[in-house]
């Protein structure tokens, strides 16, 4: 029994389905391209493209998790909404796990990535469960401990929610909200390494006291450009005046988004924004997380017949 617990405990990755809206099904699945085998994974990225089909009015996307590529699929977590009934994929978001440095420690922030619903079912409240769920997930696995975040994006919608849910924004319109050394290192240090993420070339430049991606669509996210009237605006008007005025969208600029996810930003989610028919299925993911996190280093010591890292197994009595 004991064993059977300690399988189940160390699974190499996150894959978890819940039931996040009624006749709605979400999975979160990290690092597929670790942990998939080739069929697996080539109909998982198919299902990401027939979302993307019925996005984009024309053109295609070839950077990150459209490429197929197991490499970069390896650094990625998707998170997929589709039909109970059909299994018709009808949203997705690919969330990045960005290595970076942070006073002299190795951190990994979590970039939002790219959002995708279907046009016939947008207005169900999916964006909040595709921008927020995994985050979340990974909050508590992660023990409770913040969490950096980051977003590109010229969305007003997009960059509102953001705004909204997690702490220490920036940029962002909102009283109080100011650049830190850290979100400059951070952002200094995404720009230089991790521009393939979210598919913006060299040539593009960047503002770092604004934090602003000047001409950014120019690295494989071409046709994700959009104009300002076409940019789904928020409920909130000061986050559509701050990115009219802002960004220049005949050039094609960004915000680069840094963030954390905290207690206070993750009761923000779980009031304002978190479905509540996937509530049962969170808690109990959330409590075996939990389970995962804090009673699973005392079944390691249990156990005397595996190594753990340092941890020795016992050593057999019997003589060969």
């Amino acid at each position: 029994m004991l064993r059977f617990w300690l399988k189940a405990l160390t699974k190499p990755a996150l894959d978890l389905t819940l039931t996040t809206h009624p006749g709605l099904v979400t999975r979160i699945i990290e690092r597929p391209g670790a942990v998939l085998d080739d069929v697996a994974l080539a109909a998982l990225v198919e299902q990401l493209r027939i979302v993307a089909g019925r996005t984009l009015a024309q053109g295609a996307l070839s950077y990150g998790v459209f490429s197929g590529e197991r490499e970069r699929l390896s650094q990625t977590i998707i998170t997929l909404i589709t039909e109970k009934e059909s299994g018709k994929p009808i949203a997705f978001n690919a969330l990045a796990q960005m290595r970076v440095s942070l006073n002299g420690d190795q951190q990994e922030v979590t970039h939002l990535g790219l959002v995708m619903v279907d046009p016939d079912q947008r207005g169900r409240g999916l964006s909040g469960v595709l921008y927020g769920l995994t985050v979340l997930v990974l909050f508590i696995r992660g023990g409770l401990r913040p969490r950096w975040i980051s977003n590109v994006t010229q969305v007003p919608g997009v960059v509102g929610m953001v705004c909204q849910t997690f702490s220490e924004i920036y940029p962002s319109p909102d009283a109080g909200a100011r650049q830190s050394f850290a979100h400059l290192t951070l952002a200094r240090q995404i720009m230089r390494d991790h521009r393939h993420v979210f598919g913006v070339g060299e040539e593009a430049g960047f503002d770092e006291a604004r934090s602003v991606i000047t001409n950014a669509y120019t690295g494989g996210s071409d046709d994700l450009k959009k104009s300002f009237a076409a940019a789904a605006q928020h409920r909130e008007p000061h986050y559509n005046a701050f990115c009219e005025s802002t960004l220049d969208y005949e050039r094609g600029d960004d915000l680069l988004q840094l963030g954390r996810i905290d207690l206070p930003a993750a009761r923000r989610y779980l009031i304002g924004q978190l479905p509540r028919a996937s509530l049962p299925g969170l808690l109990g993911a959330g409590a075996f997380l939990l389970l995962q996190r804090l009673v699973l280093p005392i079944l390691y010591w249990l156990d005397d017949g595996r190594r753990f890292g340092l941890l020795r197994p016992r050593p057999s009595r019997q003589r060969l």
